[in-house]
Protein backbone atom coordinates (compact mmCIF):
# COMPACT_ATOMS: atom_id res chain seq x y z
CA UNK A 1 0.00 0.00 0.00
CA UNK A 2 1.65 3.32 -1.06
CA UNK A 3 2.24 5.81 1.72
CA UNK A 4 1.49 8.92 -0.38
CA UNK A 5 -1.82 10.66 0.04
CA UNK A 6 -4.11 11.37 -2.94
CA UNK A 7 -2.97 15.00 -2.67
CA UNK A 8 0.74 14.06 -3.00
CA UNK A 9 0.10 11.70 -5.93
CA UNK A 10 -2.00 14.29 -7.79
CA UNK A 11 0.55 17.03 -7.13
CA UNK A 12 3.42 14.85 -8.36
CA UNK A 13 1.44 14.06 -11.53
CA UNK A 14 0.89 17.75 -12.26
CA UNK A 15 4.55 18.57 -11.68
CA UNK A 16 5.56 15.73 -14.01
CA UNK A 17 3.26 17.05 -16.75
CA UNK A 18 4.53 20.60 -16.27
CA UNK A 19 8.19 19.57 -16.51
CA UNK A 20 7.49 17.76 -19.80
CA UNK A 21 6.58 21.06 -21.46
CA UNK A 22 8.83 23.53 -23.21
CA UNK A 23 11.21 25.42 -20.94
CA UNK A 24 10.05 28.85 -22.06
CA UNK A 25 6.33 28.40 -21.52
CA UNK A 26 6.14 25.48 -19.11
CA UNK A 27 3.63 23.77 -21.42
CA UNK A 28 3.76 22.28 -24.89
CA UNK A 29 2.23 24.10 -27.84
CA UNK A 30 -0.99 22.32 -28.74
CA UNK A 31 -1.73 21.38 -25.13
CA UNK A 32 -4.76 22.68 -23.28
CA UNK A 33 -6.47 21.71 -20.03
CA UNK A 34 -10.17 21.69 -19.17
CA UNK A 35 -11.19 21.46 -15.50
CA UNK A 36 -14.72 20.19 -14.78
CA UNK A 37 -16.23 21.26 -11.45
CA UNK A 38 -19.84 21.36 -10.30
CA UNK A 39 -22.80 19.61 -8.71
CA UNK A 40 -22.29 16.16 -7.23
CA UNK A 41 -23.81 13.59 -9.63
CA UNK A 42 -24.45 16.47 -12.04
CA UNK A 43 -23.22 14.66 -15.16
CA UNK A 44 -19.61 15.91 -15.48
CA UNK A 45 -18.16 12.48 -16.25
CA UNK A 46 -20.86 11.79 -18.86
CA UNK A 47 -19.97 15.01 -20.70
CA UNK A 48 -16.22 14.18 -20.64
CA UNK A 49 -16.79 10.63 -21.94
CA UNK A 50 -19.02 11.98 -24.71
CA UNK A 51 -16.39 14.52 -25.72
CA UNK A 52 -13.78 11.77 -25.92
CA UNK A 53 -16.08 9.36 -27.84
CA UNK A 54 -15.79 6.78 -25.08
CA UNK A 55 -18.74 4.44 -24.93
CA UNK A 56 -18.54 3.36 -21.29
CA UNK A 57 -20.77 3.86 -18.25
CA UNK A 58 -19.67 6.78 -16.04
CA UNK A 59 -18.26 5.86 -12.63
CA UNK A 60 -18.58 8.08 -9.54
CA UNK A 61 -15.72 10.57 -9.26
CA UNK A 62 -14.28 10.14 -5.77
CA UNK A 63 -11.87 13.07 -5.59
CA UNK A 64 -9.80 14.35 -8.51
CA UNK A 65 -9.83 12.41 -11.79
CA UNK A 66 -7.61 12.87 -14.82
CA UNK A 67 -7.88 11.70 -18.43
CA UNK A 68 -6.75 13.05 -21.78
CA UNK A 69 -7.67 13.17 -25.44
CA UNK A 70 -5.73 13.69 -28.68
CA UNK A 71 -6.80 15.31 -31.93
CA UNK A 72 -4.97 15.08 -35.25
CA UNK A 73 -4.21 18.41 -36.96
CA UNK A 74 -2.96 16.98 -40.24
CA UNK A 75 -0.59 14.53 -41.87
CA UNK A 76 2.82 14.30 -40.16
CA UNK A 77 1.83 17.00 -37.62
CA UNK A 78 1.91 16.08 -33.92
CA UNK A 79 -1.55 15.63 -32.42
CA UNK A 80 -2.96 18.25 -30.09
CA UNK A 81 -3.39 17.01 -26.52
CA UNK A 82 -6.19 18.00 -24.17
CA UNK A 83 -5.97 17.27 -20.44
CA UNK A 84 -9.32 16.74 -18.71
CA UNK A 85 -9.50 17.15 -14.95
CA UNK A 86 -12.63 16.51 -12.92
CA UNK A 87 -13.30 17.45 -9.30
CA UNK A 88 -15.66 15.07 -7.52
CA UNK A 89 -17.73 15.58 -4.39
CA UNK A 90 -19.52 18.79 -5.37
CA UNK A 91 -18.26 21.45 -2.94
CA UNK A 92 -16.69 19.07 -0.40
CA UNK A 93 -13.17 18.95 -1.89
CA UNK A 94 -12.44 22.59 -2.71
CA UNK A 95 -8.79 22.30 -1.59
CA UNK A 96 -8.09 20.01 -4.55
CA UNK A 97 -8.79 22.87 -6.99
CA UNK A 98 -5.22 24.05 -6.41
CA UNK A 99 -3.66 20.77 -7.58
CA UNK A 100 -3.98 20.98 -11.40
CA UNK A 101 -3.97 24.80 -11.71
CA UNK A 102 -0.37 25.99 -11.35
CA UNK A 103 1.65 28.89 -12.76
CA UNK A 104 3.04 26.45 -15.36
CA UNK A 105 -0.37 25.27 -16.60
CA UNK A 106 -2.62 28.28 -15.96
CA UNK A 107 -2.37 29.91 -19.39
CA UNK A 108 -3.89 26.86 -21.11
CA UNK A 109 -6.65 26.25 -18.55
CA UNK A 110 -10.43 26.56 -18.95
CA UNK A 111 -13.11 25.91 -16.33
CA UNK A 112 -16.39 24.09 -17.01
CA UNK A 113 -18.93 24.49 -14.21
CA UNK A 114 -21.71 21.87 -14.43
CA UNK A 115 -24.85 22.70 -12.42
CA UNK A 116 -27.70 20.25 -11.82
CA UNK A 117 -30.85 22.11 -12.97
CA UNK A 118 -33.06 19.49 -11.30
CA UNK A 119 -31.88 20.66 -7.84
CA UNK A 120 -32.46 24.44 -7.87
CA UNK A 121 -32.07 24.83 -4.08
CA UNK A 122 -28.48 23.56 -4.27
CA UNK A 123 -27.65 25.52 -7.40
CA UNK A 124 -26.59 28.90 -5.99
CA UNK A 125 -24.46 27.62 -3.05
CA UNK A 126 -22.74 25.09 -5.36
CA UNK A 127 -22.03 27.76 -7.95
CA UNK A 128 -20.94 30.37 -5.40
CA UNK A 129 -18.56 28.14 -3.45
CA UNK A 130 -16.90 26.57 -6.48
CA UNK A 131 -16.48 29.82 -8.42
CA UNK A 132 -15.20 31.74 -5.39
CA UNK A 133 -12.67 29.03 -4.51
CA UNK A 134 -11.50 28.70 -8.13
CA UNK A 135 -11.29 32.46 -8.70
CA UNK A 136 -9.38 32.98 -5.46
CA UNK A 137 -6.80 30.32 -6.36
CA UNK A 138 -6.44 31.47 -9.98
CA UNK A 139 -5.86 35.09 -8.89
CA UNK A 140 -3.12 33.93 -6.49
CA UNK A 141 -1.47 31.94 -9.28
CA UNK A 142 -1.66 34.93 -11.68
CA UNK A 143 0.06 37.08 -9.03
CA UNK A 144 2.75 34.42 -8.61
CA UNK A 145 3.14 34.16 -12.39
CA UNK A 146 3.44 37.95 -12.62
CA UNK A 147 6.49 37.92 -10.36
CA UNK A 148 8.47 35.66 -12.69
CA UNK A 149 6.81 36.48 -16.04
CA UNK A 150 5.04 39.84 -15.98
CA UNK A 151 4.38 39.76 -19.73
CA UNK A 152 2.49 36.43 -19.49
CA UNK A 153 0.46 37.69 -16.53
CA UNK A 154 -0.41 40.92 -18.35
CA UNK A 155 -1.44 39.01 -21.49
CA UNK A 156 -3.74 36.81 -19.41
CA UNK A 157 -5.48 39.82 -17.88
CA UNK A 158 -6.01 41.34 -21.32
CA UNK A 159 -7.19 38.06 -22.85
CA UNK A 160 -10.14 37.73 -20.46
CA UNK A 161 -11.76 40.70 -22.24
CA UNK A 162 -11.38 39.16 -25.71
CA UNK A 163 -14.96 37.81 -25.78
CA UNK A 164 -16.44 41.22 -25.07
CA UNK A 165 -16.71 43.72 -27.93
CA UNK A 166 -15.00 47.02 -27.20
CA UNK A 167 -18.29 48.91 -27.65
CA UNK A 168 -20.41 46.45 -25.59
CA UNK A 169 -22.70 48.53 -23.31
CA UNK A 170 -21.95 46.34 -20.25
CA UNK A 171 -18.16 46.52 -20.48
CA UNK A 172 -17.86 48.76 -17.41
CA UNK A 173 -20.23 46.64 -15.29
CA UNK A 174 -19.08 43.06 -15.73
CA UNK A 175 -16.09 41.35 -14.08
CA UNK A 176 -14.79 38.57 -16.37
CA UNK A 177 -13.55 35.37 -14.76
CA UNK A 178 -9.72 35.29 -14.84
CA UNK A 179 -9.63 32.25 -17.16
CA UNK A 180 -12.18 31.01 -19.76
CA UNK A 181 -15.38 29.77 -18.09
CA UNK A 182 -18.32 27.76 -19.45
CA UNK A 183 -21.43 27.16 -17.32
CA UNK A 184 -23.48 24.09 -18.23
CA UNK A 185 -26.93 23.42 -16.80
CA UNK A 186 -27.44 19.64 -16.82
CA UNK A 187 -30.58 17.46 -16.58
CA UNK A 188 -32.61 19.82 -18.75
CA UNK A 189 -35.04 16.93 -19.39
CA UNK A 190 -36.20 17.22 -15.74
CA UNK A 191 -35.93 21.02 -15.62
CA UNK A 192 -38.20 21.52 -18.65
CA UNK A 193 -41.14 20.13 -16.64
CA UNK A 194 -40.74 22.76 -13.89
CA UNK A 195 -43.34 25.49 -13.39
CA UNK A 196 -42.73 28.30 -15.93
CA UNK A 197 -42.09 30.94 -13.21
CA UNK A 198 -39.39 28.75 -11.63
CA UNK A 199 -37.78 28.18 -15.02
CA UNK A 200 -37.83 31.92 -15.68
CA UNK A 201 -36.02 32.73 -12.41
CA UNK A 202 -33.36 30.03 -12.94
CA UNK A 203 -32.76 31.02 -16.59
CA UNK A 204 -32.50 34.75 -15.90
CA UNK A 205 -30.26 34.21 -12.88
CA UNK A 206 -27.84 31.93 -14.72
CA UNK A 207 -27.80 34.30 -17.68
CA UNK A 208 -26.84 37.16 -15.36
CA UNK A 209 -24.07 35.17 -13.61
CA UNK A 210 -22.65 33.89 -16.93
CA UNK A 211 -22.73 37.36 -18.51
CA UNK A 212 -21.19 39.01 -15.43
CA UNK A 213 -18.28 36.56 -15.59
CA UNK A 214 -17.87 36.74 -19.37
CA UNK A 215 -18.82 33.05 -19.55
CA UNK A 216 -20.74 30.94 -22.04
CA UNK A 217 -23.98 29.34 -20.81
CA UNK A 218 -25.75 26.28 -22.15
CA UNK A 219 -28.23 23.61 -21.03
CA UNK A 220 -27.93 19.91 -21.78
CA UNK A 221 -29.52 16.55 -21.04
CA UNK A 222 -29.21 12.97 -22.31
CA UNK A 223 -30.46 14.19 -25.71
CA UNK A 224 -27.91 13.37 -28.41
CA UNK A 225 -28.49 16.71 -30.18
CA UNK A 226 -27.78 18.70 -26.99
CA UNK A 227 -24.74 16.58 -26.10
CA UNK A 228 -23.32 17.20 -29.59
CA UNK A 229 -23.63 20.97 -29.07
CA UNK A 230 -21.87 20.67 -25.70
CA UNK A 231 -19.18 18.52 -27.27
CA UNK A 232 -18.55 21.28 -29.82
CA UNK A 233 -18.10 23.84 -27.03
CA UNK A 234 -15.71 21.60 -25.05
CA UNK A 235 -13.73 20.84 -28.21
CA UNK A 236 -13.33 24.59 -28.71
CA UNK A 237 -11.81 24.85 -25.21
CA UNK A 238 -9.71 21.70 -25.56
CA UNK A 239 -8.48 21.97 -29.15
CA UNK A 240 -9.14 25.56 -30.23
CA UNK A 241 -11.85 24.65 -32.73
CA UNK A 242 -13.93 27.61 -33.99
CA UNK A 243 -16.43 28.97 -31.52
CA UNK A 244 -20.17 28.61 -32.22
CA UNK A 245 -22.01 31.88 -32.79
CA UNK A 246 -25.48 30.36 -32.35
CA UNK A 247 -27.67 31.72 -29.58
CA UNK A 248 -30.90 30.68 -27.86
CA UNK A 249 -32.29 32.81 -25.01
CA UNK A 250 -35.83 31.38 -25.03
CA UNK A 251 -36.56 30.04 -21.53
CA UNK A 252 -38.87 27.42 -23.09
CA UNK A 253 -35.91 25.90 -24.92
CA UNK A 254 -32.41 24.79 -23.83
CA UNK A 255 -30.34 27.97 -23.40
CA UNK A 256 -27.24 28.33 -25.56
CA UNK A 257 -25.38 31.63 -25.25
CA UNK A 258 -21.75 32.05 -26.28
CA UNK A 259 -19.68 34.39 -24.11
CA UNK A 260 -20.09 38.05 -25.02
CA UNK A 261 -23.36 37.65 -26.95
CA UNK A 262 -25.77 38.44 -24.07
CA UNK A 263 -26.48 41.81 -22.45
CA UNK A 264 -28.02 43.11 -19.22
CA UNK A 265 -30.64 44.85 -21.32
CA UNK A 266 -31.75 41.52 -22.86
CA UNK A 267 -31.58 39.68 -19.52
CA UNK A 268 -33.70 42.32 -17.73
CA UNK A 269 -33.90 43.12 -14.04
CA UNK A 270 -34.12 40.45 -11.29
CA UNK A 271 -37.56 38.79 -11.37
CA UNK A 272 -39.11 40.48 -8.32
CA UNK A 273 -41.90 43.08 -8.01
CA UNK A 274 -40.56 46.67 -8.30
CA UNK A 275 -41.83 47.63 -4.86
CA UNK A 276 -39.84 44.73 -3.33
CA UNK A 277 -36.48 45.61 -4.93
CA UNK A 278 -35.90 48.42 -2.42
CA UNK A 279 -36.45 46.06 0.51
CA UNK A 280 -33.61 43.82 -0.65
CA UNK A 281 -30.50 45.49 0.73
CA UNK A 282 -27.67 44.44 -1.57
CA UNK A 283 -24.14 45.82 -1.94
CA UNK A 284 -23.73 44.64 -5.53
CA UNK A 285 -25.79 43.42 -8.51
CA UNK A 286 -24.57 39.86 -7.82
CA UNK A 287 -25.81 40.01 -4.24
CA UNK A 288 -29.18 41.35 -5.41
CA UNK A 289 -29.63 38.47 -7.85
CA UNK A 290 -28.62 36.03 -5.12
CA UNK A 291 -31.24 37.40 -2.71
CA UNK A 292 -33.97 37.27 -5.35
CA UNK A 293 -32.99 33.71 -6.32
CA UNK A 294 -32.84 32.44 -2.74
CA UNK A 295 -36.28 33.83 -1.95
CA UNK A 296 -37.73 31.26 -4.32
CA UNK A 297 -35.07 28.59 -3.82
CA UNK A 298 -33.71 28.81 -0.25
CA UNK A 299 -30.47 26.81 0.03
CA UNK A 300 -30.43 23.57 1.99
CA UNK A 301 -27.60 24.61 4.25
CA UNK A 302 -25.15 22.15 5.71
CA UNK A 303 -22.55 22.92 8.42
CA UNK A 304 -19.64 22.15 6.08
CA UNK A 305 -21.02 24.34 3.30
CA UNK A 306 -21.72 27.21 5.68
CA UNK A 307 -18.23 27.00 7.16
CA UNK A 308 -16.66 27.08 3.69
CA UNK A 309 -18.87 29.98 2.66
CA UNK A 310 -17.73 32.01 5.69
CA UNK A 311 -14.07 31.20 4.98
CA UNK A 312 -14.38 32.34 1.37
CA UNK A 313 -16.29 35.46 2.46
CA UNK A 314 -13.32 36.35 4.68
CA UNK A 315 -10.92 35.90 1.75
CA UNK A 316 -13.20 37.97 -0.46
CA UNK A 317 -13.11 40.81 2.08
CA UNK A 318 -9.33 40.81 1.92
CA UNK A 319 -9.02 40.60 -1.86
CA UNK A 320 -10.62 42.00 -5.03
CA UNK A 321 -14.12 40.97 -6.14
CA UNK A 322 -16.39 38.07 -5.28
CA UNK A 323 -19.06 36.12 -7.04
Amino acid sequence: MPSETLWEIAKAEVEKRSSNGSESDGVEIGEKSVFFIGSKNGGKTTIILRCLDRDEPPKPTLALEYTYGRKAKGHNIPKDIAHFWELGGGTSLLDLISVPITSDTLRTFSIVLVLDLSKPNDLWPTMENLLQATKSHVNKVIMKLGKKNSKASSEMRQKIWSNMQKDHPDREIIDPFPIPLVIIGSKYDIFQDFDSEKRKVICKTLRFVAHYYGASLMFTSKSEALLLKIRGVINQLAFGIDKSKSICVDQNKPLFITAGLDSLNQIGSPPVPDNDIGKLHARSPMELWKKVYERLFPPKSSPGLEKERQRLKGEEGRGPGGI
